[in-house]
């Protein structure tokens, strides 16, 4: 059996692309796991903090995850104390999710932990060449920033 041609694929974009993004959510994993957290409870507590009070069907529309991950990941942020499930005042049938005092306080020392993992990961950019890959990535994503 021939050799895998990895020139040829480490040479493609999306192959590059995908080396970066499998680094940057290392660095920030590794931020969020000193928290006790994974990438997904971060979405969470963010869009909670964003939409709050949520409806969990709502909340996991809004981050684009299955119902019963939702379920899961609130379930470990409430154990932890970070949110709070109580009555949707709109639709008392529905849960809507809150942020605990504890959970503004995670979330902010995982968003400046997130940052500082972004910024290690750009390092080797120039401030000018950073804005140039964010608006390119932006671009080619196909998200509106």
């Amino acid at each position: 059996m021939a050799e895998a041609p990895l020139s040829a694929i480490r040479s493609l974009p999306s192959w590059l692309l995908g080396r970066a993004a499998a680094r940057g959510r290392a660095l920030v994993a590794d931020t969020l796991a000193a928290e006790g957290l994974k990438m997904w409870h971060h979405v969470v507590l963010s869009a909670v903090r964003d939409l709050a009070p949520v409806a969990q069907a709502d909340l996991g529309r809004s981050v684009s995850l299955d119902p019963k991950d939702v379920v899961g990941v609130l379930n470990d942020l409430q154990s932890a104390g970070l949110v709070v499930r109580a009555p949707d005042p709109r639709d008392r049938r529905k849960n809507a999710v809150s942020l605990t005092g504890e959970g503004a306080r995670v979330l902010a020392r995982c968003e400046k932990g997130a940052r500082e993992a972004n910024e290690a990961l750009l390092a080797p950019l120039s401030t000018a060449e950073r804005e140039q890959f964010m608006g390119m990535l932006i671009r080619i994503s196909g998200t509106d920033g």
